[in-house]
């Protein structure tokens, strides 16, 4: 029975979130940029197969707007502009905290940031399938336009991170899949490092630190750590190296990864690496929740 009381009231918790989310400005402007974003991210790949009159698999365009560092980072910040109110803070929610323990209201938290992540993540995805729809197939198997773009040098020239290496260790299924997983990684991540900074100072704190977080990864991403540096690309192996264990945009990309090539790090120790990271912000953020003033939800 205690059981089930935990996961109503986790369940109670997470559709009180969810009340007037989809008539929410905010939500709504989101959106609407993602699909802006989206459009202009995509229009590189559909170039390239409109010039050469190629096909492509239907979650190619994904992969290739989402692979790369930089796409990672501008979607990244508009998760800052959807998760800018979290937690949800009314004169109701002491009343939650006083009939629930603390670690259940925390967890209806990251249920919450999860389902809007993968709503979020699960939109790009539709969007940019839909806005290369008619040079697209079904069949899991890569095209041809991702034979000209990884087998010479028109990819790097476009930034489109289409690379032999991923076409030699994964079909286009899975290889969407895992960016799909290090995108809802890297967003849980951002989403419980600007709640702690929520309840710990405040929602100006919260916005500052979802940035500061996004600048890292900028800032160490190797490509620009050569521009910084002005090392030339041979001489940034070490870097590139250390930057892929120690950014989580790195973890985030695709192309950071060891695909028996590189001493970088697996999907798979990615993935660890982000839970390790959450653990840690679920806990400081747990602590700081047992300590919160209660008169800042009423106001007084």
């Amino acid at each position: 029975m205690t059981v089930i009381k935990s996961a109503k009231q986790v369940i109670a918790v997470v559709r009180w979130n969810f009340l007037g989310f989809f008539q929410n400005p905010r939500i709504i402007i989101t959106f609407l940029f993602s699909f802006i974003l989206c459009f202009f991210l995509s229009d590189k790949a559909m170039m390239v197969a409109e010039y050469y009159d190629s096909s492509m698999q239907a979650f190619e365009p994904f992969i290739w707007t989402f692979g790369d560092a930089t796409s990672i980072l501008l979607c990244s910040l508009l998760l800052i502009l959807l998760f800018i109110d979290l937690p949800k803070l009314s004169p109701f929610t002491p009343y939650m905290l006083l009939r629930m323990k603390k670690s259940r209201w925390m967890l209806a938290q990251f249920f919450y940031i999860l389902f809007v992540t993968v709503l979020y993540m699960g939109y790009v995805f539709l969007i940019t399938s839909l806005l290369c729809i008619k040079k697209t197939f079904i069949g899991n198997i890569w095209s041809k336009t991702a034979a000209l773009l990884a087998y010479s040098q028109m990819g790097r020239e476009l930034s489109i991170p289409s690379t032999v290496k991923v076409m030699e260790s994964t079909s286009p299924l899975s290889c969407s899949f895992q960016i799909m997983l290090l995108l809802v990684c890297y967003a849980l991540s951002l989403s419980f490092f600007m709640l702690y900074f929520q309840m710990k100072i405040g929602k100006k704190a919260a916005i500052a630190a979802g940035l500061f977080y996004s600048l890292c990864g900028f800032l160490l991403d190797p490509n620009i750590l050569a521009k910084i540096l002005h090392k030339e690309e041979y001489e940034m192996y070490v870097i590139r190296r250390i930057t892929g264990w120690i950014s989580p945009l790195n973890h985030a990309t695709y192309g950071m990864h060891d695909f028996g090539y590189d001493v970088l790090p697996s999907i798979h120790q990615s993935c660890l690496i982000f839970c390790m990271i959450l653990i840690v912000l679920a806990s400081l953020s747990l602590h700081t929740l047992k300590k919160y003033n209660f008169t800042s939800f009423t106001g007084e």
